[in-house]
């Protein structure tokens, strides 16, 4: 039985006139015609009577169109169901530092999207955590489908992979003693009290060490986790601090001043579950990421 019969048959039950019907419907009077004429010959039943220019359901018409009009709602809630389903399903779950996340990701994200052009793929982006090892531990938990931090210890069940780095810089009140130099030794910066990342924080290990290859630790005089959080301490007037070269610290009343001694970078991972099996899209932008990483200039974050 053929599903746009039906469909015809309800909306003339309904206007009681072909030629309306055929104008509500967008199709011509004749093929309405033919195709209750159709569903009448399968039937073997007249579905309508005649009453001057207007038609009327007969007895079997009305007892037809009654089930036949719930049976066409009840299947378009489950085609609406199934097409919600199919986007529920394409939904990508990012996590991300809130340094990828001002513009690095959501240029990554749109570009995705462009190169797709997949209307049902949606984003869901979690940036209620600025912390490596909270946001690991919701991948790992399955919070996230993909996540983009820094590469930790003792996560061998996530794979990593390098897709940005950012220069370490020192940071300085433009007032500061400092603040009129070109460049500086790590060193040079021991004699000040600084903002330091705390233990939570992914770069706090890296600092230890980048200071313990340059004679000391400096003068811890607050320790923050997030290095926006410790750019604006520095604005304030709190101390000084090294800190990754962020575009975010070009709108704030600070100093940047390149490191001189030790030259290194900080790079950035995105991380996904060795063992997860995930949906299409997120295999999709896993991949594009990958591609879009090698191809690109990754220092401008």
């Amino acid at each position: 039985m053929n599903l746009d019969h039906l469909r015809y048959f309800v909306a003339l039950s309904r206007t009681e006139n072909y030629t309306q019907t055929a104008k509500l419907l967008h199709i011509t009077q004749p093929s309405l015609t033919k195709a209750i004429h159709s569903l009448e010959n399968e039937l073997n039943l007249p579905l309508f009577k005649r009453i001057g220019r207007n038609v009327e359901l007969t007895p079997a018409g009305k007892l037809f169109a009654n089930g036949v009009e719930s049976s066409l709602i009840t299947l378009d809630k489950s085609i609406a169901d199934i097409k919600s389903f199919n986007q529920q399903k394409a939904v990508i779950r990012v996590a991300s530092l809130r340094t990828l996340s001002i513009k690095w990701l959501p240029d990554m994200a749109q570009r995705f999207l462009q190169a797709t052009q997949n209307s049902a793929i949606r984003f869901q982006f979690n940036t209620d955590t600025g912390l490596s090892p909270d946001i690991l531990n919701g991948l790992r938990t399955k919070q996230y489908d993909v996540a983009f931090c820094s590469k930790l210890d003792n996560y061998s069940d996530l794979d990593f992979f390098p897709v940005a780095e950012q220069t370490m810089v020192c940071i300085t009140p433009t007032d500061h003693a400092l603040a009129n130099r070109s460049s500086i030794n790590l060193t040079e910066t021991l004699a000040y009290p600084q903002i330091t990342f705390s233990e939570r924080s992914g770069l706090h290990p890296i600092m230890t060490k980048l200071f313990n290859d340059c004679g000391g630790q400096p003068i811890s005089a607050y320790s923050v986790e997030e290095d926006q959080a410790i750019a604006g301490l520095v604005a304030n007037g709190f101390g000084i601090a090294v800190v990754p070269n962020m575009s975010i610290l070009q709108t704030m009343p600070v100093k940047i001043i390149p490191l001189s001694f030790p030259n290194w970078q900080r790079i950035l991972y995105m991380a996904a579950l060795k063992t997860a099996t995930p949906q299409p899209a997120v295999n999709q932008f896993i991949t594009f990421v990958r591609t879009q990483s090698k191809q690109l200039s990754v220092n401008n974050i």
